[in-house]
Formats: C-alpha cells, sequence, structure tokens
C-alpha cells in the first residue's frame, strides 16, 4: 500500500472541512498594521484572536528596535547553532535579564516553544523516570510525553487529590524499580483554552510530603500574570517552588522564541543537552534585541499590564452579566461557551464577521465533545471600549439566533 493512499482517504478531523474551510474559517489571512482593528477580505474587523496581551506588536519603540536591529545585523546573523558559532553577548545578556525577571538563577534561550518543551522533557526524563502531568496540558506538552519511553500518570484538570494519587503511583512504582528513577510533574501557569490558572500553590505544597520536580509552562501567564508581570508563579506566591518555569515570546512578547529558567546547573544541563537547540540555528539577533526591548518594557511600564486588566474586567464582567458562560477564566483568556455543531458553529462565525466585523476564532469538535462551540477571545492592552461594547452587542444579538435556531445548516457554508 501507497503511505500516501490513506493520507488522501481521510484528511483528519479538521481536514476533512478544508474544502470549504480553508481560507475563512481556517487559513484566513488578516491584514494590516497588527492591533484590535485589522482588515479581513478587504474589510476592517475588530479583532479577538492575537496573543498580543501587551499590545507591543506595534509598540513605537519595539517597532523603532526591531528595525534597527535587521538593519544592522540581517536575519543571518549569527550562523549556525548557538553551541558551535550562534552565540552572541546580547542572546547572554537577553538571558541575564530574563532571570533577573523571573527570579531564577539561570535561563537557556530556546528557538522555539513548541519544539523548545518537547525537548526539555526529553532531555531531563530517562526510561526510568515518571512524569505526572495535568490533562489539558498543552499539544506541545503532550507530544514531549510522547517521546518520554518510561511511565506517565495523568491527573484530572486541576485536580489536586487525583494529583497526589498518580504521585502515590509513581512513588510505588520507582520504589518496585529499585528507586532509580525520579518523578517530575508538569502543569501550566495559565491554560490556554479554558482560561483558568493551574493549581501551582497547591501542587507546590505537595512537595513536603513527595520527592518530584515541578515544570510549569506559563506562556499566557508570561507579562500578564502576577505584580511585576513575572507570571502565575509570582501571582500565587510560589515563584521560588517551581523548579523550572517555561515561556515563550510568541503571547506577550508579540514575537517568537521562549526560554527556561530555573537552578543554573539544571539549565546548564539543558544548555548542553537539548537536541531541538544543539541542532538548530541559534535565534537571529533582531529577534533578540527586539526581545531585549520588549523585556524592557515589561519590566518598566506595568501600566501596559494594568491596561490589559481594565480591558479584560470589562470584557468579562460584560459577558457575565449578560448571561454568558465563560467558565472558570482566573486570567485575560476569555472563552464563551455555547452549544450547537460545527455548521452551526461556522453560520455564526460567518454572521459575526460578515455583518458585525467581529474576528474571533472558535473552536469546535475534535478538540472539545460535540455539540459545543467555544468562541475563544483574547483581550489586549491594545483594545478600546467601543471595541468592548460593539463585541458585546453582537454577541448577545448572535447568541439570541443561535438560540432561535437561525444558524441550522446543513454544512458548513461555502465562503
Amino acid at each position: 500500500m501507497d503511505i500516501f493512499e490513506k493520507l488522501l482517504k481521510h484528511m483528519g478531523p479538521i481536514g476533512e472541512h478544508s474544502d470549504r474551510a480553508h481560507g475563512y474559517f481556517a487559513f484566513p489571512k488578516l491584514e494590516g498594521e497588527i492591533g484590535p482593528r485589522m482588515k479581513f477580505r478587504g474589510n476592517e474587523k475588530i479583532v479577538w484572536s492575537l496573543n498580543n496581551y501587551l499590545g507591543l506588536a506595534n509598540h513605537p519603540e519595539v517597532r523603532a528596535t526591531d528595525a534597527k536591529a535587521a538593519a544592522d545585523y540581517g536575519l543571518a546573523t549569527p550562523m549556525g547553532a548557538r553551541m558551535m558559532s550562534g552565540n552572541t553577548n546580547f542572546h547572554e545578556k537577553l538571558e541575564k535579564e530574563l532571570s533577573e525577571f523571573m527570579g531564577k538563577e539561570d535561563t537557556t534561550l530556546l528557538n522555539y516553544g513548541y519544539q523548545g518543551i518537547m525537548s526539555a522533557i526529553d532531555a531531563i526524563c530517562s526510561r526510568r523516570d515518571v512524569i505526572v502531568y495535568d490533562a489539558e496540558c498543552h499539544a506541545s506538552i503532550i507530544d514531549g510525553l510522547r517521546l518520554h519511553q518510561g511511565h506517565r500518570y495523568v491527573f484530572k484538570h486541576n485536580d489536586i487529590e487525583d494529583c497526589e494519587k498518580q504521585l502515590k503511583r509513581a512513588e510505588e512504582l520507582i520504589k518496585a524499580n529499585g528507586g532509580t528513577g525520579g518523578i517530575l510533574v508538569v502543569t501550566e501557569g495559565v491554560f490556554g483554552m479554558a482560561g483558568d490558572q493551574g493549581k501551582l500553590k497547591e501542587i507546590a505544597a505537595l512537595k513536603e510530603k513527595y520527592e518530584f520536580r515541578f515544570l510549569v509552562d506559563d506562556a499566557h501567564g508570561f507579562g500578564t500574570m502576577g505584580k511585576t508581570g513575572a507570571g502565575t508563579g509570582e501571582e500565587q506566591g510560589v515563584q521560588d517552588k517551581i523548579d523550572l518555569l517555561f515561556n515563550t515570546f510568541a503571547k506577550s512578547g508579540a514575537s517568537i522564541g521562549a526560554f527556561m529558567s530555573g537552578d543554573k546547573a539544571i539549565i546548564n544541563y539543558l544548555r548542553y543537552n537539548m537536541r531541538s537547540q544543539i541542532f538548530a540555528k541559534s535565534i537571529p539577533l533582531p529577534l533578540v534585541i527586539g526581545h531585549l526591548k520588549r523585556v524592557e518594557l515589561m519590566r518598566k511600564n506595568t501600566d501596559l499590564k494594568n491596561k490589559l486588566w481594565e480591558n479584560v474586567n470589562k470584557l468579562q464582567k460584560g459577558l457575565r452579566d449578560r448571561g454568558f458562560n465563560i467558565g472558570r477564566t482566573n486570567s485575560p483568556v476569555t472563552p464563551i461557551y455555547l452549544q450547537g455543531d460545527i455548521p452551526e458553529a461556522t453560520a455564526m462565525c460567518l454572521d459575526l464577521r460578515e455583518n458585525y466585523n467581529i474576528f474571533c476564532s472558535i473552536v469546535v469538535y475534535p478538540v472539545i465533545p460535540k455539540g459545543q462551540i467555544i468562541y475563544r477571545l483574547i483581550p489586549t492592552a491594545a483594545h478600546t471600549d467601543e471595541d468592548i461594547e460593539l463585541t458585546l452587542k453582537a454577541f448577545s444579538e448572535t447568541k439570541e439566533k443561535l438560540d432561535k435556531k437561525v444558524y441550522e445548516v446543513a454544512e458548513i457554508p461555502m465562503v
């Protein structure tokens, strides 16, 4: 059998809709300056789908720094993997700044968040180690777990009782294997779909009863959570109890790349053992210099974070006051939970975009159970009160249409 034959027979649960979805519901093209209002198919939309939390994508100091760094160094510099020929003083300066911001001894840069956390898990855990992780961890963590040749135990989302149960199982397995393995617990600071914070404080407290190391993916917490913006660990008062702290520049940093912070000896081990970094080109200097400016603005200007939370509170209160279910979010991530199948969801999304000029992302089966719809809104510091009010009005009216079955269609609309 031709290995490609089976791929062509079934495009996958999302890909099977590609003939109707592509270019509109999937792979849409937003145009213009990144911000709360952009062009989609030639018309201006209020955009709620960008993780530009602090509005840094088009901050004038950021744009000027990015442009100058690109002009000074080009995108090629430095060439080669960082270990071989791609290290610079700027890379090391950024790591130092991030360590100070996170309150950790050391930091290592990662070319990409997705491959970075996968590679870190692979480097840390051997076949005799056990990983205990939250059921709703990000896909990058799940893929990292797939690389793990040892045992892994999942606990119900944010269920500390179940987490402890899995820790007991892990300890028993290690004991049965002669005590040669260790335990890594993995969760998230802010869960990117539902917006709820991970139970970092409660998991950290379990260290008094169990021996394990604690890895937190705080991609959505970096820059948005905590008094200084250092993240969800700071927010919950347990930053010092987190052994490895993973963050990305792809959210609040409005760029690309990531980093891991922790004790100096462990970070140095990762620096010399993460295959995704050893065998990949170093982050280009314009990005590194741009990251330095972003971190500087985050640290010296908490007004950006304060404005973000002002908008978060207005949007979330407005939705709750209008009877919308936004779940358990206690972060900027704002989900709206509705009932309906994929064709209904796409018809409603079409109405929002074409008649209300609201662009936001929908989540449907197989990411969530059949019969459910989630709109995930990402408020930013750049949104205005007018953006929020128009969006609340649009959702109130389209929700009424959804309840009256106006959007019942046989298949995804062809756009």
